[in-house]
């Protein structure tokens, strides 16, 4: 196939060139005139899955013919020889085997690292050993790097080479699955030496960007028959530039680094790569501005030489589209049209893009068209809904069961899927209601029981409680242990084997994972609840879901990586943001830049230079778009380096067009932009009034208690609704340690106290008092937060003294007498009942009534008292016209307000305005509000701007202000 050459056989095509299309054809052409078998003789290597189904769809395509022998690079070793060596340990079981080692490690040593982040050293540790395998570094060139300047880092990072040495020692562990590649590799490559094949073996479509690839690549252009096919070569990069290309600091992230260092290890020099066939680029004009735009720093003095020799720039940029977005969602909205627009008109594209984010983003947006691209990534299996699902059911270990985790569960599409998902749905949603009211924060198995039998769904109850009421260990145990609880819990809670658990195919694809820890749990070591749950989290997190039958054919969704496969019409390359493309390279705890580099392991400028090689291959195709956004949520974003060189270039050159070319770049993507701002642009709705409805008088409530006049006066509409429309607010489902659970808990804890201290003097102690308090405030079942318990019992420990001694003084003027009293007075003109309950009245030695209120929070003012909050002055009305039940003080000698803050005691405005009085303003109050054509106004008098009414959502507050005019809506 080849002609004999003493020198290696390297053949490249350029950047923007369809490689499997044109690597099929020089195939062909080398095949003329040879007999049919001749190809089948062919051993074809190349980098991914992807490309080696693209390269059979070219052939598929015609004419027939028998087809070359296709292997994977990881698949390159012979099969007799890999059956000599031992079996590799699965990459699970040594991860499992590394959480166990760093777990006691950090036991040992707890000030080497947090407990939590046990998972993630593990985890780089483990890729970290994969990278070594995979160069070729053993742990004694670790230990023997240069460390003067980072001793306090290196000593920790060496006790955690310490634990793994052993993995890198063949003669007494079996090796993982890199090291096993590379064992392989190296009996294949020694078997060349000795017998070289005399078949033709193509190596086509890898940078070299890894050691093993690298040594593999260098074997088969030496061999008699051997050849490789560089994608995405540099044919416009001058010698010079070549020749500079050596030092991997600071020369690696130019996309052309690695095919430099390649020909360097071969002997070769750039004009010893030929062409693989005569196939240009679409754009050849383009490719050279993009090799000038990429040159190595410094590129200012090539620019100024070179860039003036460069064509007219609108012709090298006529297919290129610049689309700078305000932010995220518009750029994705704007992919989402093109990619539409691309589905009607037949054609294939492709957004390649390292950002997952944008993805979704695009995915969504596609989906109100119902366009489902073929993401190449899919989804992580964490995200689907079996792995969404497993992992609540993980968390239902790590504490006690709480409302929100048992309604989160309840409510899952895989609950109780077995059958009957029906009433299943309904009796959760009378239990949610329940829960609602009851304040169940963490409701227990007997709560629950008992509300099921009062509804007639014990059967229900029943299951519930066998599923989600699990045996809490909190001690540690074995990962064997936890995996069978949390599979027979999940399955008892999806409902059984007919359930939903385990089918479609991310069911398949979930019950495959969990299926492999099983096997390899016994290699994993004890672990706490929290710890299951974060291990379970990670390993989902690693595998990805793709369901190849729903995705649109045309509609693509790539990786960076596979800009090489080519084969579509457009291809957009999304989020070019420094940070997203090129992306920050990851935080690693063990080795820094230098030492990489010093090691030979992949340094950040590695990857910046591969993810350059992709961006310079995809952006030389005929129809290409680049997007970024110019803002995220957080700040304004970078444009990515390669961009950023390529606009400074363009706008350094007016004799060549580029200024021009450039605008004419962004008109192009600000068309699609303005029409995704009409595609977003909401329809025009005219805001709503503020509204003052005005019910018959039929309708409006004829009984309302003292606290609601308040409401009354400043926010009627909130009365309106919950009196006249019978809605009430929903109450939390998992209840906060609120103002409200907290005064009513106080009010509990001083009752009891003072009620206690008539018959005992004694006990008026702040001893004592706090004694009752944490009685109570200290309980878990009545407060299960236990920071709420300690804050609120602090809290009252603080005025427990001054509380004990102004109740000396109060119980001096006055005996307690009555607590938490209910009465209720009359308007018979009007027929309308006012109801109250005291907190507390004391009754003197003349039989004036000393009424009292206690407030966890601030007291009103007086002039508050006045105007708005009539609470104790309309009980003192009251407890003047009779109004509480076997209990008629001859007047009220004083009302107050019992401040438990430095507000302290803050008396009602008695003195300024008689129990007699206030009565007759309320009556007059009242009688104004029976006038049918009065409207119950919202935020009519609220204290301030900032406050929140529970019906500001149904008033349609924001629409309008509180500046703006009542518009008042007779009812009938």
């Amino acid at each position: 196939m080849f002609e004999p050459t003493d020198q290696a056989r390297v053949f490249a095509l350029a950047p923007g060139v369809d490689f499997p299309l044109a690597l099929v054809q020089g195939l062909r052409a080398r095949m003329i005139g040879r007999p049919p078998d001749a190809m089948a003789r062919v051993e074809l290597i190349v980098n991914t899955t992807r490309m080696a189904r693209r390269i059979r769809a070219v052939f598929d395509d015609g004419p027939a013919m028998l087809l070359p022998r296709m292997r994977l690079l990881s698949d390159v070793s012979d099969p007799v020889a890999l059956a000599r060596l031992p079996a590799p340990v699965p990459p699970l079981r040594r991860r499992l085997e590394l959480i166990g080692l760093v777990s006691r490690l950090l036991e040992s040593q707890p000030d080497l690292a947090p407990r939590a982040s046990l998972f993630d050293l593990a985890d780089s540790l483990a890729t970290l050993m994969d990278e070594m395998q995979d160069e070729g570094v053993s742990p004694d060139t670790i230990a023997a790097l240069d460390v003067s300047d980072e001793s306090g880092h290196w000593q920790r990072a060496q006790q955690f080479f310490n634990i793994v040495q052993h993995y890198f020692d063949g003669a007494t562990e079996a090796p993982d699955v890199n090291a096993f590649r590379r064992l392989a590799l190296e009996k294949r490559l020694a078997e060349w030496r000795h017998n070289p094949p005399a078949h033709p073996v193509i190596l086509a479509g890898s940078t070299g960007s890894r050691g093993g690839t690298n040594r593999l690549m260098r074997a088969v252009a030496r061999l008699p028959q051997g050849a490789l096919v560089l994608p995405g070569f540099d044919f416009d990069t001058p010698d010079a530039v070549w020749s500079g290309l050596t030092d991997a600091l600071s020369g690696e992230d130019h996309p052309q680094f690695r095919f430099a260092k390649l020909m360097n290890d071969l002997g070769l020099g750039p004009r010893d790569v030929i062409r693989w066939t005569d196939d240009m680029p679409p754009a050849p004009e383009r490719n050279r501005l993009i090799s000038l735009a990429l040159r190595p720093a410094p590129v200012t003095d090539q620019w100024r030489e070179e860039g003036p020799r460069l064509p007219d720039l609108a012709g090298a940029t006529d297919g290129l589209t610049l689309l700078e977005a305000a932010s995220p969602r518009d750029e994705a909205t704007a992919i989402a049209l093109r990619l539409r627009k691309a589905a009607e008109d037949g054609i294939t594209a492709a957004l390649i893009t390292p950002d997952r984010m944008l993805t979704r983003q695009v995915t969504a947006a596609l989906d109100r068209w119902e366009i489902f691209p073929d993401d190449s990534a899919g989804i992580p299996l964490q995200l689907s809904p079996p792995g969404r699902f497993l992992r609540h059911v993980a968390e239902l270990f790590t504490s006690d069961l709480t409302a929100e985790a048992l309604l989160t569960v309840l409510k899952h599409p895989l609950t109780h899927s077995a059958e009957a998902r029906g009433p299943h749905l309904r009796a959760t949603r009378e239990l949610e209601l329940h829960i609602r009211r009851q304040s169940w924060p963490y409701p227990r198995a007997e709560q629950i029981a008992g509300w099921g039998a009062a509804e007639t769904l014990t059967e229900w109850t029943d299951w519930l409680i066998a599923a989600f009421f699990v045996d809490r260990k909190p001690q540690k145990r074995p990962l064997a242990d936890w995996v069978n609880a949390h599979l027979a819990t999940a399955e008892a809670i999806a409902g059984g084997p007919g359930s939903e658990l385990w089918k479609e195919a991310a069911g398949r694809k979930t019950r495959a994972v969990v299926d492999r820890l099983a096997s390899e749990a016994a290699h994993g070591t004890t672990l706490d609840a929290r710890d299951y749950a974060g291990l379970f989290a990670a390993i989902l997190s690693r595998e990805e879901l793709r369901d190849r039958d729903a995705p649109h054919p045309k509609i693509l969704i790539w990786g960076t990586l596979e800009a090489r496969v080519m084969g579509a019409d457009l291809l957009i390359l999304g989020g070019l943001n420094e940070g997203s493309w090129p992306e920050l390279p990851g935080a690693d705890p063990w080795l820094n830049r230098r030492m990489r580099h010093q090691a030979g392991l992949l340094v950040p400028e590695r990857r910046i230079g591969l993810a350059a090689h992709d961006f310079q291959q995809a952006v030389a195709a005929q129809d290409v778009w680049i997007t970024r956004a110019l803002k995220t949520a957080d700040a304004e974003t970078i444009p990515s380096r390669w961009v950023n060189r390529l606009m400074n270039l363009m706008n350094g050159l007016p004799d060549q067009g580029g200024p021009a070319a450039l605008a004419a770049m962004r008109a192009r993507g600000a068309h699609w932009l303005a029409l995704g701002r009409e595609l977003e642009r909401p329809a025009p709705v005219s805001p709503v009034p503020r509204p003052s409805p005005a019910p018959p008088v039929a309708a409006r409530p004829s009984r309302l208690s003292v606290t609601e006049i308040k409401t009354l006066i400043r926010d009627p509409f909130a009365v309106y609704a919950r009196r006249v429309l019978r809605l009430s607010p929903l109450n939390p489902l998992q209840r906060a340690p609120d103002a409200l659970l907290r005064g009513t808990l106080v009010h509990d804890v001083l009752e009891g106290f003072v009620r206690d201290s008539t018959t005992d003097p004694d006990g008026l102690s702040a001893e004592v008092l706090m004694a009752r308090a944490n009685q109570i405030l200290g309980d878990p079942l009545i407060v299960p937060f236990p920071a709420a318990r300690h804050l609120w019992q602090a809290r009252l420990a603080r005025v427990a003294r001054w509380f004990c001694d102004t109740e000396r003084a109060r119980q001096t003027a006055a005996r307690p007498a009555r607590f938490e009293i209910m009465g209720q007075a009359e308007i018979p003109a009007l027929g309308f009942t006012l109801r109250g309950k005291a907190d507390r009245i004391d009754l003197d030695d003349h039989g004036g009534a000393h009424l009292y209120d206690y407030k966890t929070g601030s007291a009103p003012s007086k002039k508050e008292q006045r105007f708005f909050d009539k609470q104790l002055l309309l009980e003192a009305a009251m407890v003047e016209r009779g109004a509480f039940r076997d209990f008629a003080p001859a007047h009220v000698a004083q009302a107050t307000f019992i401040a438990l803050n430095p507000a302290g005691e803050v008396p009602a405005p008695l003195d300024e305005v008689t129990p007699t009085q206030v009565w007759a303003e309320f009556e007059a109050l009242m009688t104004a509000w029976a006038d049918p054509a009065r409207g119950y106004t919202a935020r009519a008098a609220l204290l301030k701007e900032t406050d929140i009414s529970d019906y500001d959502h149904l008033s349609r507050f924001g629409e309008w202000d509180v500046i703006d005019t009542p518009t008042r809506d007779v009812l009938t």
